[in-house]
């Protein structure tokens, strides 16, 4: 379950990509994974999840940050593939 800091940080981020990043990022990154920290509107754009996150956790070690993937709805899939 999702702390309310960490929801607000969520929110926070979505809104800084909807508004100020995605029609850049969209045709410039499409498929990367951008890291925001919300407090300063710092980003990070990586191949890999891992790659944004620690480009954010380099830059501001003490803060909460969310990520995306550019493009899509959701960063990650999770699921089980049946037979």
């Amino acid at each position: 379950m999702l702390t309310d800091r960490a929801k607000q940080v969520a929110s926070k981020a979505k809104e800084i990509y909807g508004e100020r990043l995605r029609a850049h990022l969209e045709t410039s990154d499409y498929g990367k994974f951008v890291c925001i920290e919300p407090e300063s509107g710092d980003y990070y754009v990586g191949n890999t999840i891992d790659e944004a996150v620690n480009q954010s956790i380099d830059a501001h070690p003490d803060r909460l940050t969310h990520t995306l993937r550019i493009g899509f709805s959701a960063a990650l899939h999770l699921g089980v593939l049946s037979q």
